[in-house]
């Protein structure tokens, strides 16, 4: 008996709760699978499938050796793959959703690259700040930025952690100053994100967030980054969204010495043992920008 075989036939029952179904999967007959659960009994020495006139249902013998036959084949089928990718570069559509964030003010920093990395990819690319649903048609993977993990049926792979700052243009604190300390931030203007509960520093600045009520209030970060670099307030973002405006002189750092949250990003795509290449080239990709970034 060919064992290989035996567990692949098995598998296919199992999951197909019956023989003529489990056949008609495999391409071949009712009476060739039947002969081989019933070899691969004689075998182990036990009954895997109780069998009636109605349905077919594991036995615990029987359960516990799917899930083992299911490991065993996924763990081969992974490693087939894995070798025969290794000449291979990634190719075909890949659907990915990111935060605006990601796909306006970031996106000069990783897309270019990506694409000249990977000529034979085609990017679909979709820009939400809202968690997203993930396999089926809509997208292959995910970026996402949040305070934890995503509390989601999906693997949530971190990329990286970045402190949150607050900043304030040359030309508003020319007119308003700067605060001197956390309390006085109710003293100014605030931008803030439409999903922001505040702004609460961990390192014992003070106690609760802030309860500065915004001047202005945006439901896109890209939009926030606008308010800020017109002057009109102060407003929180990611380091890494605005590093480059720091370092140009366009942003400038507010109550440096505290640091305001820390914010995650993640990729996130569907449970499986080995993702397909073109998931893992974006995601490794966009964890060497992220590692790299100031």
């Amino acid at each position: 008996m060919d064992r290989f075989r035996a567990m692949q036939v098995f598998r296919s029952v199992a999951e197909a709760r019956g023989f003529s179904a489990a056949a008609g999967r495999l391409g071949t007959t009712h009476s060739s699978v039947s002969r081989t659960v019933r070899q691969l009994e004689t075998e182990l020495g036990t009954r895997l499938v109780n069998r009636n006139t109605r349905r077919l249902t594991l036995t615990g013998a029987g359960e516990r050796f799917y899930h083992a036959c299911v490991e065993i084949l996924d763990r081969f089928d992974g490693a087939m793959r894995s070798v025969a990718e290794e000449h291979r570069q990634p190719s075909g559509l890949l659907r990915v959703s990111v935060p605006l964030v990601v796909g306006t003010l970031e996106l000069e920093g990783w897309l270019p690259g990506f694409l000249a990395r990977y000529p034979d990819v085609r990017l679909e690319l979709s820009c939400d700040d809202r968690f997203v649903e993930m396999g089926g048609s809509r997208f292959d993977v995910a970026l996402r930025i949040s305070e934890g993990i995503p509390d989601l049926p999906l693997v949530a792979r971190r990329l990286a952690a970045s402190e949150r700052v607050l900043v304030a243009s040359p030309s508003y604190v020319s007119r308003q100053g700067l605060p001197r300390s956390v309390a006085e931030l109710a003293q100014h203007r605030m931008l803030r994100y439409r999903d922001d509960a505040g702004y609460e520093p961990p390192d014992g600045a003070g106690r609760g967030r802030t309860q500065a009520e915004p001047g202005l209030q945006v439901d896109t970060i890209a939009a926030l980054h606008a308010a800020a670099l017109a002057g009109i307030g102060i407003a929180a973002f990611t380091a890494k969204t605005v590093a480059g405006d720091i370092a140009g002189g366009r942003l400038l750092r507010v109550l440096p010495e505290h640091a305001f949250g820390v914010r995650h990003y993640y990729a996130l795509y569907p449970h499986a043992r080995h993702p397909p290449l073109k998931v893992r080239a974006f995601v490794e990709h966009m964890a060497e920008y992220y590692r790299a970034a100031p």
